[in-house]
């Protein structure tokens, strides 16, 4: 079935999988799958016309197909508690494919790195630990992974050391540890100012640990990842009645949604702006998508880009910015320049000229006499046009239209003859 990429409305082509992701040329066959590992033939239903599908309302179902996947097509060990966020492993490749995008674009120049390995830091991770895993079973990335609850870093922790080949690539950090330990700290520092050294017993942050205090002063990354929590309230997460992913309350909500959530990266961002090349996240609305293009370029950012992720029926943008003063780079237009001329003209002849020109073709065979009866039939003021286009020096493209056709075959030869000399003319010109 071919077409090509589908196209919108308005004619532009709409947003379709990453090339490079590994099921944009064929979906994942579960059938095929089914035959491969019997803990996924339950949740495989086939139809009188043979085509396997899978209930993707179904937890199980959902959390069994990227287990299978992750190990069919990565190699990587993978479970989840009932419970946990399930993550689609088409989606978060082409999220994991835009990184490695804008990391070759060279349009902010690398960070230093001791190790010269791409280094990523993940804004909570969850217990599926799923961007860890890809990109560096994908790509060889390392990353650090941050999250505050309990049962998402102990099984982030399981994933990672159920997978040897990459656990050297990975680190799970517990955020509120680590944002506690930079929040006492500061506030022991403030007291010895003040000479006043108070009891901290509420020294937790008010709004959730993301970046500040979670990522470490000699810290270096080439980016964040977010999958942010996109919903104000629980019940607002559960109304998507054609998917079943799970989640927790901690992972899908947070005040005031992705947008707040998002608001809190980009003023992090502010503060370690050197420490990453690029900040990005995840956004699951396009009205919030423009208004965090607004707050990052007021944050002082130099480059903010947009992507989209497909996946099935659920529609999710990439939002990336920088404040790296991108490279200043020569932009050569692909179009030569233009010392060549293109011009056309049109050309009336008298009634004399128009005689001298018939008596010269071959419009008229035979006497004078004859030439000048058949002259008296056709229309005075004969014209013509001729573009000569100069494509590049030393190309020429004539294009000739007569404009009455009675004298079609003098107006080939003249037009010949024309086309000879223009062709001379240009070549003298450019040797």
């Amino acid at each position: 079935m071919g077409g090509g990429r589908k196209r919108r409305r308005d004619g532009s082509e709409a947003p379709s999988i990453h090339p490079r992701n590994r099921y944009a040329a064929a979906a994942p066959d579960f059938a095929a799958l089914a035959e491969l590992y019997p803990s996924f033939r339950p949740f495989v239903s086939v139809s009188e016309r043979g085509r396997a599908s899978v209930d993707f309302t179904d937890f199980s179902a959902t959390r069994e197909l990227t287990r299978v996947l992750l190990l069919h097509d990565h190699g990587v060990n993978w479970w989840i508690p009932d419970g946990q966020l399930c993550p689609t492993v088409p989606n978060r490749s082409n999220y994991i494919h835009w990184i490695e995008d804008l990391l070759s674009s060279n349009l902010i120049p690398p960070v230093s790195s001791s190790s010269g390995r791409v280094r990523g830091f993940d804004i909570g991770t969850g217990a599926n630990c799923i961007y860890p895993l890809l990109g560096a079973s994908l790509l060889g990335w390392s990353f650090v992974g941050s999250d505050v609850t309990d049962v998402a870093l102990e099984w982030a922790k399981k994933n990672v050391e159920n997978n040897p080949q990459l656990a050297e690539l990975i680190e799970i950090r517990n955020a509120n540890a680590a944002s506690l330990s930079a929040e006492s700290e500061a506030i022991v520092r403030e007291s010895i100012r003040e000479n006043v050294l108070e009891p901290a017993e509420d020294v937790a942050m008010q709004k959730p640990p993301v970046l500040v205090g979670v990522v470490k002063e000699s810290e270096s990354f080439d980016f964040c990842v977010c999958n942010p929590p996109f919903f104000e309230s629980i019940e607002e997460a559960g109304l998507n009645p054609k998917t079943s992913c799970g989640g927790t309350a901690e992972e899908m909500v947070c005040p005031g949604g992705e947008l707040a959530f998002v608001t809190q990266i980009i003023e992090d961002s502010v503060s370690l702006k050197n420490s990453f090349r690029w900040f990005t996240s995840m956004v699951g609305r396009k009205a919030n998508l423009k208004l965090l293009m607004s707050k990052a370029r007021k944050a002082g950012a130099s480059v903010v880009k947009t992507t989209d992720f497909v996946q099935g029926q659920t529609a999710r943008w990439g939002l990336a910015w920088s404040f790296i003063a991108p490279r200043n780079k020569v932009l050569r237009s692909s179009t030569p320049a233009k010392n060549h001329h293109s011009f056309m003209l049109q050309v009336t002849l008298s009634d004399d000229q128009t005689e001298a020109a018939i008596l010269h073709g071959d419009d008229y065979a035979g006497s004078l006499e004859e030439s000048s009866a058949k002259l008296k039939s056709v229309s005075k003021g004969v014209s013509f046009r001729i573009t000569v286009f100069e494509q590049i020096p030393g190309t020429l493209l004539i294009k000739g239209s007569l404009l009455n056709k009675a004298l079609s075959g003098t107006f080939s030869s003249s037009f010949s003859e024309l086309e000879d000399t223009l062709r001379m003319e240009c070549l003298s010109k450019t040797r």
